[in-house]
């Protein structure tokens, strides 16, 4: 049995469906589960018309469901199936417009309905069984960030029907109590690792809109090449400092049971993508890719007063961990310390929490730049040709040694664009062929 995820873009239209069937079909022998995201940006649509409902226009938030109502019959068919569906959306957007506010229960139930209708019009093209992902991926009550529980998780996916086509929603499951819930946005990669975990699939295709992993973030540059092959330490990697083929979450269920994962685009069947394995791949080059995440923030603190104290570090991360704000790097200093973070949400919060005890500053604007790769941590010189790389550039952090794998800087996004062409061309003007496509 394999898992095949097919995201939102793989199923925004009756053409994208059309393709999804063609793939699926063509993999027949090998009793794929599908596992489908929520059709084009379906769950913008459902979150916006819940805003409307609790903003108390009624009205107009059954006009953007009616709205979704006919995008979806027009792009993927009426089905009798989805008239319930639709139905209880619009009890649930009349009763937020009563209350007048949303509780993360009420957001997982709202955003919920985009995976349960395109799963099931996506089980009716295909002619396949329908299974509720709600029955069978058990979470914590966690709302809008569920977690699953494995145990009872693993047991349920044993009834997955066997021997023939099954098609689940993504993103969805439910708490022990049967209440609907979700794994976050993105959580439809997680979903299939979770489910190829469950019924020990021999591979997990992630179905997308671009060939695989590529050396360089195709948003920020063009030219980038296919990795056809990497670890799924270095996957995690790229995909926790911003590559987005990837949910960073999906490759723990894998990694645990030692399941294959491709990446793979549904425009372009035919490429091969990209395979994700546990151990590391040997690479004559030094790294694998490049990732890039924007948006940064940069806080600055430092403190004479906090000269050979101890405690200096423990009372800063009291301050981030209390406003629950993860931070990407740390760079100290015996009286300073930098570090960043991606939201900014509670940073005045934060910020008047550290002025306390030192002298903060913050930059927002900025960006971390990754160059990823197994080979990294052993290979004498990599700073230098970094740096060389980067001297027209104005580096504002540098992290290196808390991860084998990575060498992160910080850079302004204005910089972003030359840091990584510049870095590219370093690092990726010569390409080992049995990691890299070459010749695409």
């Amino acid at each position: 049995m394999i898992v095949m995820k097919f995201g939102g873009t793989s199923v925004e239209s009756r053409e994208a469906i059309a393709r999804l069937r063609s793939i699926v079909e063509s993999r027949c022998d090998r009793t794929p589960v599908v596992v489908v995201s929520a059709m084009g940006k379906t769950t913008n649509k459902l979150l916006a018309m819940a805003e409307e409902a609790v903003k108390g226009s009624r009205d107009r938030a059954l006009e953007l469901c009616a709205e979704l109502k006919a995008y979806h019959e027009k792009e993927a068919g009426p089905h009798p199936a989805i008239e319930p569906h639709f139905a209880e959306l619009a009890e649930l957007l009349k009763g937020l417009s009563v209350l007048g506010e949303m509780t993360p229960r009420s957001i997982d139930a709202i955003s919920s309905y985009g995976e349960r209708l395109s799963s099931i019009l996506v089980a009716n093209s295909l002619g396949a069984v329908h299974g509720d992902s709600r029955d069978y991926i058990i979470t914590d009550d966690r709302h809008a960030q569920a977690a699953p529980l494995y145990g009872p998780t693993f047991e349920r996916l044993k009834k997955l029907p066997r021997g023939q086509i099954v098609v689940m929603g993504g993103f969805i499951g439910s708490t022990k109590d049967g209440i609907t819930s979700t794994l976050g946005r993105g959580g439809s990669d997680f979903s299939a690792a979770i489910i190829g975990a469950g019924i020990g699939a021999e591979e997990i295709q992630i179905w997308t809109d671009v060939d695989g992993m590529l050396t360089s973030d195709p948003r920020i540059i063009s030219g980038g090449k296919r990795v056809k092959t990497i670890s799924f330490a270095e996957a995690a990697e790229l995909a926790y400092f911003g590559a987005k083929v990837l949910h960073p979450s999906t490759v723990v269920p894998a990694i645990e049971k030692n399941i294959p994962v491709l990446i793979l685009n549904s425009r372009r069947p035919d490429v091969e993508g990209t395979r994700i394995v546990a151990e590391s791949v040997p690479c004559k080059n030094v790294a694998k890719s490049i990732a890039c995440k924007t948006g940064i923030t940069v806080v600055n603190i430092q403190s004479t007063r906090m000269l050979m104290a101890h405690g200096f570090l423990r009372r800063i991360f009291e301050a981030f961990d209390k406003h629950q704000t993860p931070v990407d790097m740390v760079a100290t200093s015996e009286v300073s310390v930098s570090l960043t973070i991606d939201n900014p949400t509670r940073l005045s919060a934060i910020l008047d929490e550290l002025r306390q005890f030192a002298e903060v500053q913050s930059e927002n604007s900025q960006a971390i730049v990754c160059l990823v790769g197994d080979n990294i941590r052993q290979t004498p010189g990599v700073a230098n040709r970094l740096f060389r790389a980067l001297s027209k550039v104005n580096v504002r952090m540098i992290s290196q040694g808390a991860s084998k794998l990575n060498m992160s800087v910080v850079v302004a996004e204005s910089d972003l664009r030359p840091a990584v062409e510049s870095l590219h061309s370093e690092f990726f003007s010569d390409l080992d062929p049995t990691v890299f496509a070459t010749g695409e």
